[in-house]
């Protein structure tokens, strides 16, 4: 078991006080709170929730994260509620098993995923997951992102977690579903990415549900002038109507190290070339900063090696969302997280303080 994380309760330590205004506010901030006091025992207060949104407070899949953090650990909490800018949540002990949750809105299933699955992967028995919502919403990364190319680090730190989505929900309609299971460690691997390797494969698919499929041609037709690629690394993907209306591009780039992932959402009255040449301008971006990851991927992975308690990684971008990430992280944890830029890129070192 890793020696930073402690399953025997709540630890004999003071309240965690965190200010939700801090960085760029968000929700994130109360989510590796959530993952962290479950892993830690450790009981936090969090005032001005989201208070850099233009709705702070909790919404529907924040109050979600907290009702799923609270059953999977067992957890008193006291301001639980919609609009909720104040919240107290006190742990207990992490259990595993089967569990369910409905968002009810297209709120992002894969952010209450992300906030639950390093908690469980500490349970004492294996776990499954299924989680209602939205699974491509462009505010989160969407379902494809959690299963391949999140899902594949989690393995590579030795986890056994399996991620699925049967049924894609998209915003404003919601209605998805992500899946879950996975079975205990007794601690994470340690992994360094201080490059990403040769590029393996780039491959584009363009999905849409109760729209024309003649939008995901043209849009297919950008990603195919723009990397050269071939009919066997580009498709569309025809969802049932029932489950749009709805239009993602995914750009997955895997590496001999890693793989990443950009995406970009079809929006009413912008034109199907625009998107996605979004998409593919984001990508040739990243394609030449040679970083291991992206900007996305590296909240996630700064949470993971903190709970490891070591690691490193390259990333294209330094954003304030990982600043903020981070100091969260350090409010939890006995870590060292420093930043660095080399060569033109930024470097994440994580190490037991």
């Amino acid at each position: 078991m890793n020696n930073l994380i402690n399953k025997n309760g709540i630890a004999e330590q003071q309240w965690i006080e965190l200010d939700g205004a801090l960085g760029e506010g968000g929700g994130q901030i109360l989510r590796t709170a959530l993952t962290l006091a479950m892993l830690t025992g450790r009981a936090f207060r969090i005032r001005r929730i989201r208070a850099g949104r233009a709705k702070p407070g909790l919404l529907r899949q924040h109050l979600v994260a907290v009702q799923a953090a609270a059953e999977i650990s067992q957890a008193t909490v006291r301001g639980a509620e919609p609009g909720s800018q104040t919240l107290e949540f006190i742990p207990g002990a992490i259990r595993g098993g089967e569990f369910s949750f409905d968002i009810g809105s297209a709120g992002s299933t894969t952010l209450v995923a992300q906030t639950l699955i390093p908690a469980l992967l500490f349970a004492a028995q294996p776990s499954s997951l299924c989680i209602r919502g939205g699974t491509h919403n462009g505010m989160a990364p969407p379902a494809d992102f959690l299963r391949e190319v999140y899902q594949p680090l989690l393995q590579r730190m030795g986890a056994q977690v399996e991620i699925d989505c049967p049924r894609y929900g998209f915003y404003p309609a919601g209605g998805g579903e992500l899946t879950v299971k996975l079975q205990p460690v007794d601690r994470l691997q340690l992994i360094h990415l201080s490059g990403r390797g040769a590029l393996r494969t780039l491959h584009a698919t363009a999905c849409v549900a109760g729209i024309p499929p003649r939008i995901a041609v043209r849009e297919l037709e950008v990603l195919r002038d723009s990397f050269q690629l071939s009919r066997d690394t580009s498709r569309i993907l025809e969802l049932p109507a029932a489950w749009g209306p709805g239009n993602v591009i995914l750009l997955r780039a895997e590496f001999e190290h890693v793989t990443d992932m950009v995406t970009a959402f079809g929006q009413k009255g912008v034109p199907a070339p625009q998107i996605a040449q979004q998409a593919a301008t984001e990508m040739q971006e990243f394609l030449d900063s040679k970083a291991a990851v992206g900007e996305y991927l590296a909240d996630q992975l700064l949470l993971l090696m903190a709970i490891a308690g070591e690691g490193s990684y390259t990333m294209s971008v330094l954003s304030e969302h990982t600043r903020t990430n981070a100091a969260v992280i350090r409010a939890f944890l006995p870590v060292s997280i420093q930043f660095t830029e080399e060569a033109k890129l930024f470097v994440c070192h994580v190490s037991t303080a």
